[in-house]
């Protein structure tokens, strides 16, 4: 399989119909590469759709999605190659240790060599000592830990995040603030879509505003999250 990279996330009027329901109504924005945009907005605006759109799970009902120059239905799974995704849904055998679910995943992506794969995210997520312990004795913070690492372990240039900080004690969630820090450090795209504003704030290069599937606002390098967001949103529709 050939592979790809891109430095910038063009969405164009992107719209996702379910029947008579508009879960998306022409969303554009860009992102580049060192970024982390935010899609905030309350239960029902349309962020989750946006991130399955996005990560090729889903098929804009109208509008485009460009990934640099490439897009999905011409790239395929070299494109598909290059995301990484953490959804509710965390993908981890609860039978498996730590371990051996990613050194799973990271054979799955082609690793000359999972074990070392394995290991070396665990580190990153500072369970190195859990690593040989099923995932069904993990708490949901160590858990979603390992689930990052899972999405990550292929060293996507598009990271696709939702809801990341649910169940996450105060040690979990610094710890996924580091380490999101570092994704944009090193070149990543990333995309997060939450609703703890709070723990966001101050996280984000910029935030994009959704309500009813349709885009409210964009501010970039947001300050005062949770008051920016109250005077966005409480604009009327």
């Amino acid at each position: 399989m050939s592979t790809i990279d891109f430095d910038a996330l063009i969405a164009e009027d992107v719209s996702r119909h379910f029947g008579r329901r508009r879960a998306l109504s022409k969303i554009s924005f860009q992102t580049r590469t060192g970024s982390i945009l935010g899609l905030l907005g309350p239960n029902g605006a349309g962020k989750s759709t946006m991130i399955a759109v996005l990560a090729t799970l889903l098929r804009a009902s109208a509008g485009s999605v460009r990934y640099g120059t490439h897009t999905a239905p011409a790239s395929g799974a070299a494109l598909r190659a290059r995301i990484g995704i953490l959804g509710h849904d965390l993908f981890l055998y609860p039978e498996l240790t730590a371990r051996e679910n990613l050194a799973f995943f990271a054979g799955l992506y082609g690793a000359a060599d999972a074990n070392a794969a394995a290991d070396a995210a665990l580190t990153r997520a500072g369970l190195g000592d859990r690593a040989h312990d099923p995932i069904s004795s993990f708490s949901r913070g160590m858990r979603q830990r390992v689930a990052l690492e899972r999405s990550l372990i292929h060293g996507p240039r598009l990271v696709l995040l939702d809801e990341p900080f649910t169940g996450l004690d105060d040690a979990s969630t610094a710890a996924l603030v580091a380490r999101l820090g570092g994704l944009r450090d090193e070149g990543a795209i990333v995309i997060l879509a939450t609703h703890d504003l709070d723990l966001a704030d101050g996280l984000l290069d910029e935030a994009l505003f959704l309500r009813d599937g349709r885009m409210v606002d964009t501010v970039a390098r947001p300050g005062a999250l949770r008051s920016t967001y109250r005077s966005i949103m409480g604009r009327s529709s």
